[in-house]
């Protein structure tokens, strides 16, 4: 007899072991399959900067004994000038993280499968019906969902995801100890997370500090390989080598040592959803992808679109005429778009005109922001153009014309 389960979710990442965390909270037979070993999970996917917001760990119920260090502010940084805003936060230690979430699942009556590596999907009549994990063995399920992260191996033989390698975001970071996050020559981290854009460190994309407690911090940066790579980088530098270079040359590093054991590396696609779901099946977390494009804060999103998957199912498989067909499973495309990302492509414009200005131009934008009330730099980040407009200048319109030729030739 073939096992059948209600819904099977491929990943046990934050947004795969969320899912399944609240489909058996509504006692759906749910059942996780995740690539790595128990013994070592999460060793091979710990690769987030776990940068997240309160309201995250408030709305999730997240314990405290998973949160490195919570933070009061975040701080903008750029060449030679900053920015501090309150904005309440949370640095996770995230292999503890996604542990208490397979934990607190399978508490609630998730099951948990691990050394099972989904592969292929199986199909019936074009749809899906299963998966095919381990090699050879077999699942099936109403409603199939695909958390795996930027494999997404479901997603792409459905032709749900399409993600461009030209859109691909790579980052590495250390934690350290010994770093002064209350150097005189630059604003005060203590308690806060830190995002500082310097092409000389990071070229198209940005570095980071996320204070996390005492004298230690979290220290990385990433980019994109893009058109401002190749404007603002150094041909013979590799990721590797803007990190170093970056602590070698801030005198907030000077007394600094990197954890033994504590690099972690990562990549996220920064584009929006060629599609969402089909016939019995979604797509979820950093698959679709789900990640904010302008800060690369993907948790949150990640756990949302676990949510709105889950409501999706529970909606399709309720009562006694259960509906999975791809109509039916747009519930959670348009879940998606209005609660999970909104704004999404107005704030993948903004990342892209963003990565193109130089330095210079970074340094007025954060005396802007200084000199812009609260309220407008709110509408601002939620996507607003008239907000957004009072930061442009007339000197900007040749970073306009660079974008506009960009996007056409795209």
């Amino acid at each position: 007899m073939s096992e059948h389960y209600d819904v099977v979710v491929a990943g046990a990442g934050p947004a795969g072991a969320q899912c399944a965390r609240d489909l058996a909270r509504r006692d759906y037979d749910v059942v996780v399959l995740e690539t790595e070993s128990e013994d070592e999970f999460p060793r091979q996917s710990n690769k987030s900067t776990a940068g997240t917001f309160a309201s995250m760990t408030g709305a999730f119920g997240i314990p405290d004994d998973v949160v490195m260090h919570y933070t009061d502010e975040v701080v903008l940084e750029s060449p030679n000038e900053h920015f501090v805003q309150h904005q309440p936060g949370a640095v996770l230690e995230f292999a503890d993280f996604k542990r208490y979430l397979v934990a607190d699942g399978r508490d609630e009556g998730a099951e948990y499968r691990f050394d099972a590596r989904v592969n292929n999907p199986i199909l019936e009549d074009g749809e899906i019906v299963g998966v095919k994990y381990a090699g050879s063995e077999e699942l099936y399920a109403d409603i199939v969902v695909d958390a795996t992260g930027p494999a997404a191996p479901l997603a792409k033989k459905l032709s749900v995801c399409d993600l461009k390698r030209k859109h691909q975001a790579i980052g590495v970071e250390w934690e350290m100890e010994g770093v002064d996050v209350d150097h005189e020559d630059y604003a005060d981290l203590s308690d806060a997370m830190m995002l500082r854009l310097d092409h000389d460190l990071a070229p198209g994309g940005y570095s980071w500090i996320f204070h996390t407690g005492e004298d230690t911090a979290k220290v990385g940066l990433c980019y994109i390989q893009n058109e401002s790579y190749q404007r603002f980088g150094n041909s013979g530098m590799g990721i590797d080598d803007y990190l170093d270079y970056w602590l070698d040359s801030d005198p907030r590093f000077e007394n600094a040592e990197k954890l033994e054991g504590k690099q972690h590396r990562g990549s996220a696609h920064i584009q929006m959803p060629a599609s969402l779901s089909t016939d019995n099946f979604m797509a979820i977390g950093d698959t679709v992808p789900t990640i904010d494009p302008l800060w690369g804060e993907g948790i949150h999103k990640g756990m949302e679109s676990a949510r709105a998957a889950a409501i999706t199912a529970d909606r399709c498989l309720m009562g006694n005429e259960q509906d999975t067909s791809a109509d039916a499973m747009a519930v959670y495309d348009e879940l998606w778009h209005s609660r999970v990302a909104p704004d999404m492509r107005t704030r993948l414009t903004m990342t892209q005109l963003l990565y193109l200005a130089p330095n210079e131009r970074y340094d007025t934008l954060m005396r802007d922001l200084n000199a812009t009330d609260m309220e407008t730099l709110s509408q601002a980040n939620e996507g607003g153009w008239r907000s957004l407009a009072k930061l442009f200048h007339v000197s900007d319109l040749p970073l306009l014309a660079r974008f506009a030729k960009q996007r056409l030739a795209e």
